[in-house]
């Protein structure tokens, strides 16, 4: 380890070169190869799908769609999806319409608009409601609001809508968006609380209902209609997720009352995360999912039960070999057509992720035996509230956004157990310029381990090709078949004929609870190890130029970078975008240090060996691989310091690098043109190290 002093002169020096760079960090961008501007261009024609809602009776499908200057909500019926329109607050005015929601007798849609905002204020969205059977009647606006609104919901007796609301907010929730530059007394002053309002949909009497010093992250309607479970901790809300308790609350109070405290609670459910709330129909028990999570939105684990008036949660799928990240439960009298209706017994619908796919399948609460598996699905799937989440009506239609490697996002509709036929046909002439893709799997330390491959656009078995690995980010999450965003992504290399693995070791979803802790403690040992085996597999079936292999990730995946190009020299070009490089210097500087304890088990105060162990940057004199490092100037996650501390010590041993500090951005970059320059300066790097073609 370094001597605390010389740690801190590196952190002086990095913070100088860090105000001088930011400045003049995208300049010198080195000329764009053709190829690379066709992807970029393909890319930039997908049409974003944001979300999508069937009514309850499934007679009518919603869904938020791009346009051009913001986003519109266009309605059709189930019966002929083909002929829809559009369902607006304004006057074809370019604005900004979004979170659908039913009514639960399906004659009501609730909406999000900014499209009557006042001037100076045109991002301010208000709440709306509209007939879509009387398509000549204009929405009625319920709200006059001063701040962000999201997540809308009705109540079961269709008397109020909840949603997610931050007074006054500057910007986004969350720790992927842009953190405000520090100023004042931090954590104390300029803290912006997420907190659930509620307005009523005959009068527009809007108020805020949950505590002013709780964050809340997620929520759910009891059936009664007169309480709430919610997800929460204080502020600061990007920080404290990762300790977040589970609460209910009468409308007609100002106090919650906690029901769940992971903290607090013995078993393998201690000290882990909780998301996803979802209230019994009888009102007795709440349902959710528990486990090791990285990422806010990003969740998975078991699923667990616990009675609404608080008590013990009991896991009822503690030997799963695949991840549960979306719950809802299936309502009394809902059934399949010509089918037995719900329910003997209590059912919840889940979405799984496992081995790289989704599949969606129904458990019996009473013992969390399947009662029903309704297929896999080699894509990702959602409907935009939350990872893999569905929109379901009584007769168990479902509707959903679909996307793979091959095919561009399009809204589905079908019937579980079916196959779901494309409702939109916006991204219909787009093609993929990358080559097949290929579940693969193999085994690393007796543990399986799977992971997508995709072939070199012009592929031909008789050549040797290049092979480029991207770390995904996390470390709980896990790679799916998904089309591309513009911006940073492994896909397109694809498209300049690399082969490129994207694996799914431990620490992922996708094989159980104990898979997804297996990483604890053990930060780029053991989910090296996994990579290194995929590479080994893959080399051993495919034609790969062992002198041309290169590393990518974002996030975790930048740490895996910064790290593994310490400890082997398999790689000989790396892109680490977002990283981390020092998990000492991390803990002081991020804004979201909470979900660190959970993985090292300690604080860096109460265990500091366990964090230098997997500290690139202890390791630092074994580098020699080119690596370019790249970094939003206000990521919260992963502060762009550790990347000048990468950068800076790669630089000082004259391995061949490179910083790009991009301004006014945050984990995830918003700025179209940095999300273009960011994927170009990645393919450059390979392209120039180790180009496909030796």
């Amino acid at each position: 380890m370094h001597a605390p002093r010389a740690r801190f002169l590196l952190l002086l020096a990095a913070a100088a070169l860090f105000l001088a760079a930011v400045s003049t960090a995208l300049a010198g961008a080195s000329p764009v190869d053709a190829r690379i501007a066709n992807v970029i261009a393909e890319l930039e024609q997908t049409h974003g799908i944001r979300q999508t809602a069937l009514s309850p009776d499934g007679q009518t499908i919603a869904w938020v769609a791009d346009a051009d200057m913001g986003t519109e909500i266009r309605i059709a019926s189930t019966a002929d999806a083909s002929h829809s329109r559009r369902l607006t607050a304004g006057t074809g005015a370019a604005c900004e319409e979004d979170y659908p929601a039913w009514s639960p007798d399906s004659k009501s849609l609730a909406f999000t608009s900014n499209c009557n905002a006042l001037p100076g204020a045109t991002d301010q969205a208000d709440i709306y409601l509209s007939a879509p059977a009387a398509p000549a009647s204009p929405a009625r606006r319920l709200t006059h609001l001063h701040g962000g609104v999201t997540s809308l919901a009705f109540s079961p007796d269709g008397l109020h809508i909840a949603c997610l609301y931050i007074e006054g907010a500057t910007r986004s929730a969350g720790a992927l968006a842009p953190m405000k530059p520090p100023a004042g007394v931090i954590g104390v002053e300029g803290l912006e609380i997420q907190r659930v309002a509620v307005v009523e949909t005959a009068s527009g009497e809007f108020r805020q209902t949950t505590p002013a010093t709780l964050h809340v992250y997620e929520y759910d309607w009891a059936p009664d209609s007169r309480q709430l479970a919610y997800v929460a901790a204080p502020p600061p809300g990007e920080n404290n997720w990762w300790v977040a308790q589970l609460y209910t609350q009468g409308l007609a109070s100002d106090k919650g009352r906690s029901v769940l405290a992971p903290d607090h609670t013995p078993g393998p459910l201690h000290g882990l995360q909780i998301a996803v709330p979802r209230w019994s129909p009888d009102g007795r028990q709440i349902a959710f999912i528990g486990g090791l999570m990285s990422d806010q939105g990003a969740t998975g684990g078991d699923i667990y039960l616990v009675p609404a008036s608080g008590g013990e949660a009991k896991n009822i799928t503690p030997h799963a070999d695949k991840t549960a990240v979306w719950i809802d439960w299936r309502k009394p009298g809902t059934g399949l057509p010509g089918g037995t209706a719900c329910c003997q017994h209590p059912l919840l619908l889940v979405s799984w992720s496992q081995s790289g796919q989704v599949v969606i399948g129904e458990l019996d609460t009473t013992d969390g035996k399947l009662t029903a598996n309704y297929g896999t699905i080699p894509a990702t799937v959602g409907d935009g509230r939350l990872e893999e989440s569905l929109s379901v009506s009584a007769n168990l239609k479902v509707a959903y956004i679909k996307s793979s490697f091959a095919a561009a996002p399009e809204v589905y509709l079908g019937q579980l157990g079916a196959a779901a036929q494309p409702v939109t046909h916006l991204n219909d002439t787009i093609k993929p310029l990358w080559g097949k893709p290929e579940s693969i799997s193999w085994t690393s330390d007796n543990l399986p381990v799977q992971g997508w491959l995709l072939y070199p656009a012009h592929y031909d078995p008789a050549r040797k090709y290049p092979l480029i690995v991207s770390a995904h980010g996390g470390p709980s999450a896990a790679v799916l078949p998904r089309w591309p965003d513009l911006g940073y992504n492994a896909i397109a290399f694809s498209a300049l004929d690399y082969f490129v693995l994207m694996p799914n070791p431990r620490g992922s979803y996708g094989e159980g609870e104990a898979f997804t802790q297996a990483n604890r403690k053990d930060f780029g040992y053991g989910d090296l190890r996994d990579i290194l085996a995929g590479v080994d597999a893959v080399s051993a079936k495919f034609p790969i130029d062992q002198q041309r292999i290169g590393l990518t990730g974002w996030s975790y995946g930048g740490f895996m970078v910064m790290f593994a190009v310490t400890q082997t020299q398999r790689f000989h070009a790396a892109v680490a975008g977002a990283g981390i490089a020092n998990w000492q210097s991390y803990y002081g500087e991020n804004s979201i240090d909470q979900w660190m304890i959970p993985f090292f088990g300690a604080s860096v105060y109460d265990d500091p060996g366990v964090y230098a162990r997997s500290s690139a940057i202890d390791f630092i004199h074994k580098v020699k691989t080119p690596t370019l490092v790249v970094v939003g100037d206000r990521d919260g996650e992963c502060p762009a310091p550790q990347s000048f501390e990468f950068w800076h010590a790669l630089r000082a041993q004259h391995v061949p690098t490179q910083l790009v500090v991009y301004p006014d951005e945050g984990h995830h970059f918003n700025s179209p043109a940095h999300r273009r320059d960011v994927l170009e300066r990645a393919l450059s790097w390979f392209e120039q190290y180790m180009p496909p073609h030796s």
